[in-house]
């Protein structure tokens, strides 16, 4: 199939190479017309380096390679994800299925990403989602792991999984796209906070914990939007969860480690160098949360701590020190 990557970061690259590596015809696109002749000129992603880039991939910074693709693939940041659906929406076709792997929702709306894209797009296309336990770093070099293809038309979601699902990247296919999204953004907003455990000196038993009961209200909102509880069971959820709460490749737990010892949320940002999706995802949970009446505890501590300067330790003991209540919460089950 021709497929169109749109989004060069090391995640759109790492799915390029996996696209192309199963015998599709594959165009990455980026931004910067400077970032694809470095890629031409090194056969490497600065992104994803040690990583070669085979020559039959194409790379392009012009947004019409677009047309006549088959499977449009949304690897932006999550921020740029409206801006660039808009920029596409006059050249895709009509039938192309395009698919969201970029893990965040949108900040001033709450919308998950595929709602922003189907909102861009005026519904004229299929959107699928990607997601799951699946640092660019490991991808893009082979190292085995599984994701969840999700979509509301079961053939659909079908479709996504032959077209990525290779002996290294087995995929699963879904229905509940809502419970797929929900799970790969919010988990950032966790690993942000697992993180600035570390960074505090905490221990195991403190991050087991909070990854655990930021599960539970991951669930519990996302149930509340409609996905499956299930679901947050699954690799997209408390997989990718395990997996950004501990790796050294997780940008947001970085970013907790460094808030965690005493630097300030806009330096720690800047010092990661990448995007920390978990930064926006603590807002947009945040109003989420407060929109459908859904309790979150972790996920409102993050957003004053990021946003409103409420120091980490009070806050910390704050979260330990709520009412008492019971650990399985049957109103929502």
């Amino acid at each position: 199939m021709k497929i169109t990557v749109v989004g060069s970061g090391a995640w759109g690259t790492a799915l390029s190479l996996l696209l192309n590596e199963n015998g599709h015809d594959v165009t990455l696109w980026s931004f910067f017309e400077k970032e694809t002749e470095t890629m031409r000129k090194t056969g490497e992603n600065p992104f994803l380096r040690g990583v070669p880039i085979p020559q039959n991939l194409k790379l392009s910074s012009e947004l019409s390679c677009v047309i006549g693709a088959d499977i449009v693939v949304m690897a932006t940041p999550s921020f740029a994800v409206r801006e660039t659906a808009a920029r596409i929406s006059p050249l895709i076709s009509s039938g192309a299925v395009v698919v969201s792997v970029a893990k965040g929702i949108e900040n001033k709306s709450a919308l998950r990403l595929s709602q922003v894209i189907d909102e861009e797009l005026h519904g004229k296309n299929i959107v699928a989602a990607l997601s799951g336990p699946s640092h660019a770093e490991e991808v893009g070099r082979g190292i085995p792991t599984a994701c969840v293809a999700a979509c509301s038309d079961t053939s659909v979601a079908e479709l996504i999984q032959d077209l990525f699902m290779n002996e290294r990247f087995r995929v699963y296919a879904s229905s509940d796209i809502i419970g797929v999204e929900l799970g790969g953004a919010l988990k950032n907003v966790i690993a942000l906070c697992a993180g600035a455990c570390d960074g505090m000196g905490f221990g195991d038993n403190t991050k087991a914990m909070l990854m655990t009961r930021g599960l539970t209200e991951i669930a519990r909102v996302g149930a509340k939007m409609g996905g499956r509880k299930e679901t947050f069971a699954g690799l997209a959820g408390m997989g990718d969860l395990i997996v950004t709460c501990t790796s050294e490749h997780s940008r947001n737990r970085r970013a907790g480690l460094l808030i965690g010892a005493g630097m300030e949320p806009q330096e720690a940002m800047k010092q990661v160098g990448a995007v920390v999706e978990g930064y926006y995802a603590a807002a947009s949970g945040f109003a989420m949360a407060q929109k459908c009446g859904v309790e979150m505890p972790i996920t409102e501590a993050t957003y004053n701590v990021l946003y409103k300067g409420s120091p980490l330790k009070e806050t910390f003991s704050a979260l330990m020190t709520r009412a008492k209540t019971h650990e399985i919460e049957e109103s929502w089950l």
